[in-house]
């Protein structure tokens, strides 16, 4: 993969991984386009660093971009779609500014069927990695597994 001017992959003090900015971001910058193969869901495979464009159409992400981390309270969000002849079209946006050495983060905001434990460390953490609007059904699965573990 070739570097992306102003982002660097490093070991991430949230999870494995990270893409930190090497320079400053404006809220509403675009920060860099997404490379990635255009597949349906039906297709199969890993799921894993993908990214839902719409329908059943997904980006496989090639780049960099596979190393962003979930926050709760994140700093981008990735804006995409496919174009009328059917190439596919992302990139990464700020949703705030964002200072050099930064850590870009994202809100995976997963369905509650696929929720995984979150340990984002943002004071607004949800515990979950879930939609917002989602979280209400998965705290009750959270509250459960907690009296289970006693």
């Amino acid at each position: 993969m070739p570097p992306m001017n102003g982002l660097q992959v490093v070991r991430s003090r949230i999870h494995g991984y990270g893409v930190v900015a090497t320079r400053s971001y404006a809220a509403g910058e675009v920060i860099t386009p997404i490379d990635g193969i255009l597949y349906r869901a039906d297709a199969g495979g890993d799921d894993r660093g993908t990214l839902w464009l719409e329908g059943d159409l997904y980006l496989d992400i090639l780049d960099q971009m596979r190393w962003l981390n979930h926050s709760c309270d994140p700093n981008i969000w990735i804006d995409g779609g496919v174009r009328e002849d059917g190439t596919p079209w992302a990139h990464v946006v700020a949703l705030r500014a964002i200072t050099a050495a930064e850590e870009l983060t994202l809100d995976y905001a997963l369905d509650a069927a696929q929720a995984e434990p979150c340990a984002c460390g943002a004071p607004a953490c949800r515990g979950w990695i879930v939609d917002e609007g989602e979280a209400p059904v998965v705290t009750p699965r959270r509250r459960r597994a907690a009296s289970a573990r006693r």
